[in-house]
């Protein structure tokens, strides 16, 4: 298999709706675009959420990295390319590259996933997955970010609470994702994003949140 036929492209126009008070794709957004090309791209390739819960299995992200040198703006058509770079037992690693209408790259992300037994929530092996033919997707196509690291809480005080309501829950039964990126971009105030922009935003997804849990 071509390297080109591992790589799934996608292209998306920055919406009204999806933009910010400067005019720009909010951090949400692009988080959920990155999640919706992940799983395009796996179902194409026949390692989609449909298939894995025809046995009980779904898709669970692990760590999210993001970095960016720029946001597409209203209107704007910008593409994302995604790929499988590694894949081990219980994890696999999958890249991202945003570009903007004139194809260059504006940022790029990282990810790791787990697939789970939807019943027991423990990791399934991924190299058992139809025989393991995953691992003929691994990409070498470079990704020039640095991997998710690990997050050292320093300070165990609450600054916020929030607690998960309708508006958070997914198809899995617990808080997406992208949420959480969206709650905590909202513990800052507003005179912040007037000034600065999100360089590099790094999520670890440690447990999960169910409909009621603060």
């Amino acid at each position: 298999m071509m390297e080109s036929e591992k790589v799934g492209s996608y292209s998306f126009v920055a919406e009204p709706f999806h933009v910010d008070f400067t005019g720009k794709l909010t951090m949400g957004v692009l988080g959920n675009h990155l999640l919706n090309c992940a799983g395009f791209h796996a179902a194409d390739r026949g390692f989609g959420i449909a298939s894995l819960n025809e046995n009980h299995y779904t898709w669970v992200l692990s760590r999210l990295a993001i970095e960016l040198k720029d946001m597409p703006r209203q209107y704007e058509r910008f593409t994302i390319r995604t790929w499988v770079e590694n894949v081990y037992r219980l994890f696999t690693d999958r890249n991202f590259e945003i570009l903007n209408a004139e194809g260059l790259p504006i940022g790029y992300a990282r990810s790791v996933w787990a697939m789970i037994d939807i019943e027991s929530r423990k990791p399934a092996d991924l190299l058992t997955l139809h025989g393991g033919s995953i691992t003929s997707y691994i990409c070498d196509k470079a990704c020039p970010i640095e991997k998710p690291g690990r997050i050292k809480v320093s300070e165990t005080q609450p600054v916020a609470e929030h607690r998960a309501k309708y508006s958070d829950i997914d198809i899995n039964g617990h808080v997406n994702s992208i949420k959480y990126i969206e709650h905590v971009l909202d513990l800052f105030p507003i005179s912040l994003f007037q000034e600065k922009r999100v360089r590099r935003f790094e999520m670890a997804y440690v447990a999960e949140s169910r409909y009621g849990d603060t």
